[in-house]
């Protein structure tokens, strides 16, 4: 896969920094993330982009590959997608038969956010509407297409290249996630969407640009690569967290109510924050106050078992008494012969392989495991 030019406002990032300005040129400076979601995500994303594609007549293009990925699953939605996707430009060319249609268009809004750009999955202009289109392939949370600055942001570049050809009327704005059997479509004029671009997005954009605005916390700071660090949201979810609570001892109904409402986005933010400093912790040996490093636990496992199961034969065990399917357990082929046989006959067959290295308190019994961070300053010679 080509490696993948991302604009610093970009429209798939257009809801944070529109709620949070000054947060664009501070992500700019981090690396990008890569998630086994997001891999997931792209190869979806190439599937059904092939699928829209076969359907327009470009036949000579490759299948892409799904490479780890369940492909029964990424198919079955994928189809979901292409299903609607073919049945919009058919309805469509039904009333436009020119109709044009975009697959993985570049779209160019930079008229209003400088340097911005976004890609369309599908965009089709016809005589008097542009339709937008979205593939995701996430499950967490169900995406709206109403008043979605992304989709606003592409509806502009679809305007930019084809409106002055057209005299398009109307907006229509699609969000199509099949793992949640979700279609959210949405409409607006041409008029109140230049009307957003100019009184909303362009000097919400320029701020943007020179990293100014105020911070802003909220539920746009999910994919945020500031979430762990940031002090506006530490701020939030702390002020969120303080509770007056009155008589009686016992929380009321409502109390915990009210603690269910904020428990999800406070245990977020803390996971976060510790998956932060523990990867500071073991890949650059950076050392919390209070904290060290350990090895995690780990299970005892078999380091050969085709060697296991020819000493228990050879030591009158019968393939019953050790198999169930596979070869039984180690509690249990423990328990069957005993300890001390059990280690005299398997103890050098069996393996304990280290733990994950995990970031604990230093009040933890464990010992701790220096990390190559440790040694940086250590001369070799």
């Amino acid at each position: 896969m080509p490696p993948i030019n991302h604009a610093v406002l970009s429209a798939s990032a257009a809801h944070r920094w529109l709620e949070c300005p000054p947060s664009a040129m501070l992500e700019k400076e981090l690396p990008d993330e890569t998630t086994v979601y997001a891999e997931e995500g792209s190869v979806a994303h190439e599937i059904a982009e092939y699928k829209v594609r076969w359907y327009l007549g470009e036949r000579d293009i490759p299948m892409p590959s799904t490479g780890n990925f369940n492909a029964e699953e990424i198919d079955r939605h994928t189809d979901s997608y292409a299903y609607y996707a073919t049945d919009k430009i058919e309805t469509i060319r039904k009333s436009c038969p020119d109709a044009v249609v975009m697959v993985e268009q570049r779209l160019d809004f930079s008229n209003y956010v400088e340097d911005g750009f976004g890609t369309g999955d599908l965009v089709i202009v016809a005589d008097d509407v542009i339709q937008v289109i979205d593939f995701k392939y996430g499950k967490g949370v169900a995406v709206s297409a109403e008043h979605n600055p992304q989709m606003m942001l592409y509806a502009l570049g679809a305007l930019n290249l084809y409106g002055y050809l057209y005299d398009v009327k109307t907006v229509k704005m699609a969000i199509v996630q099949p793992r949640l059997n979700s279609i959210s479509e949405w409409e607006m004029s041409v008029d109140e969407l230049l009307s957003w671009a100019e009184n909303t997005l362009r000097p919400i954009a320029q701020l943007a640009a020179k990293g100014e605005g105020e911070f802003k916390a909220g539920s746009h700071c999910r994919f945020c690569k500031l979430r762990a660090t940031c002090r506006k949201r530490a701020e939030l979810m702390i002020e969120t967290a303080k509770h007056e609570f009155k008589e009686p001892a016992e929380l009321t109904d409502d109390e915990i109510a009210g603690v269910l409402t904020i428990a999800s986005d406070i245990s977020k933010w803390a996971e976060d924050v510790f998956a932060y400093a523990q990867a500071k912790a073991i890949n650059e040996g950076k050392h919390w106050r209070g904290f060290k490093v350990v090895e995690g636990r780990s299970k005892r496992q078999y380091a050969d078992e085709g060697k296991i199961a020819e000493v228990c034969r050879d030591n009158g065990y019968t393939l019953s008494q050790i198999y169930k399917n596979t070869l039984i357990g180690i509690t249990e082929m423990e328990k069957l012969m005993g300890k001390k046989q059990f280690r005299e006959l398997l103890g050098e067959y069996i393996i304990k392989p280290k733990g994950k290295l995990t970031l604990v308190p230093e009040t933890d019994k464990r010992e701790e495991v220096h990390t190559l961070g440790d040694f940086d300053e250590i001369p070799l010679f």
